[in-house]
């Protein structure tokens, strides 16, 4: 298996990123969701590729393993979307959603965020010990900013102040 390596988002890399999110979501935590509950999925640049927004995906014998996406949502805030990693590429070892992570930090530094905000289920229990790792503080929905994109099977959320 190749490192894999992380590159901004491509065209070519839509069947791949779709396979790799809708199979975390409906295979591996049985979340009734589809790519049309999604529609941001079939228009990557029209959604997060604006302002200070981005999506990167992580490459490894060209599949795609890992997808992070940051999206703009006025006032030097940025939503942190679409985090997924393969089964196989997953944890400390494998290195990818760390280095998936480290990549929209830097953009969101360089772009002049102050803040991101993220929604998760409470299934992926692994996810919410890497964000709050990595600094993210649980926070009420309530203390989301209005334009915040919420997905109705977000339950639980983080804030990070960008340094």
């Amino acid at each position: 298996m190749a490192a894999p390596i992380i590159a901004p988002f491509v065209p070519a890399d839509q069947p791949g990123l779709l396979d790799l999110i809708l199979s975390i979501q409906r295979d591996e935590y049985g979340i009734a969701i589809t790519a049309a509950d999604q529609p941001d999925l079939s228009d990557i640049g029209g959604f997060y590729l604006t302002g200070t927004g981005g999506f990167w995906v992580a490459r490894s014998d060209d599949r795609v393993v890992g997808t992070i996406a940051l999206k703009d949502i006025g006032d030097r805030r940025a939503a942190l979307r679409k985090m997924f990693v393969a089964t196989d590429h997953r944890g400390r070892a494998a290195g990818v959603a760390q280095a998936l992570l480290d990549i929209l930090l830097a953009a969101a530094r360089t772009r002049g965020l102050t803040e991101l905000y993220l929604g998760t289920t409470d299934r992926f229990v692994a996810a919410h010990r890497f964000y709050e790792k990595n600094g993210f503080v649980v926070i009420s929905a309530d203390a989301l900013p209005p334009a915040f994109p919420r997905m109705a099977v977000d339950t639980r959320f983080y804030r990070l102040t960008v340094a």
